[in-house]
């Protein structure tokens, strides 16, 4: 395997057999419809296991789906049968939305052979690769959890960035809701962007047949959207979700010094005490 996150639809069928490979299918409902079903239960790639960002969360926290304490992870891994020196693909039902923040949050914990289904599983149905109802028997693993601090952004820490420029805050959200013309999906949250934010909406990323940006088309983007790859990187965007796919591409790239904001809008729009910007960057 090579340093590069994303794996494609051809790979992932010639390893599906290796007894070393998790497959795992990422899930959270689009916000916009939170009611939407999993497809999981009626169609998924064989061997896969559900990862529901929903659950496998801190419970403690009042903001959705933030990253849960070593050993909580450790726990759902094992239960789901990952375990430490396993190849892991992640895919989710959309092609790029929730499987890059389980990437994030498998390698954020310590997992060192994770990678991204390219096109996900739009792309593996479309192909006509096989598909199953049936729910793995998977023995229960050891994953070791060693979390990487540095990964995980903080409200402090992003404060002093807005007030410092330390590290540069990328925002994945779209255009208008990042502008502050356009109302945010979960309620109570006031409109606009950080202080000295960019944006970068994430669709950018992502081709018109669900697949990923090459590693040139990647670069000018975030160029084009103002970003020094040279310089550390903070991503942002509505709950520490899609931010994961922006570190995606700067990990494609190379960058190294990448971190995300896990509370995202939803907490430093819902409070009164942070500095709201709204208009152009």
């Amino acid at each position: 395997m090579s340093d590069h996150p994303l794996v494609s639809t051809q790979w992932l069928a010639d390893h599906l057999d290796s007894p070393d490979l998790a497959v795992v299918n990422a899930w959270m409902p689009p916000v916009t419809h939170p009611d939407a079903p999993p497809v999981y239960p009626n169609a998924h790639i064989p061997g896969a296991v559900f990862f529901d960002v929903n659950e496998i969360c801190d419970k403690n926290s009042d903001l959705p789906h933030m990253l849960p304490a070593p050993h909580v992870f450790s726990s759902a891994m094992r239960k789901l049968g990952i375990g430490d020196g396993q190849t892991i693909v992640v895919y989710d039902d959309f092609g790029f939305y929730s499987a890059p923040r389980v990437w994030w949050s498998l390698r954020t914990m310590g997992a060192g052979s994770v990678y991204v289904l390219d096109g996900g599983f739009p792309k593996w149905r479309a192909e006509e690769r096989p598909v199953t109802e049936d729910v793995p028997r998977k023995p229960q693993s050891h994953f070791t959890s060693r979390l990487n601090h540095g990964a995980v952004a903080n409200l402090s820490q992003v404060t002093r960035s807005t007030e410092t420029g330390d590290r540069q805050l990328l925002d994945a959200r779209s255009a208008d809701r990042f502008a502050g013309t356009a109302l945010e999906p979960r309620a109570g949250l006031r409109q606009g962007h950080m202080p000295n934010a960019l944006n970068l909406p994430f669709t950018h990323l992502i081709n018109e047949d669900g697949t990923f940006r090459a590693r040139d088309e990647l670069e000018t983007i975030y160029k084009d959207a103002g970003v020094d790859l040279s310089k550390p990187i903070t991503t942002t965007c509505g709950s520490g979700v899609t931010a994961a796919i922006l570190t995606l591409g700067l990990t494609v790239l190379g960058v190294r010094d990448v971190s995300v904001y896990d509370g995202s809008w939803t907490e430093w729009g819902g409070r009164d005490d942070t500095e709201v910007v709204t208009g152009e960057p």
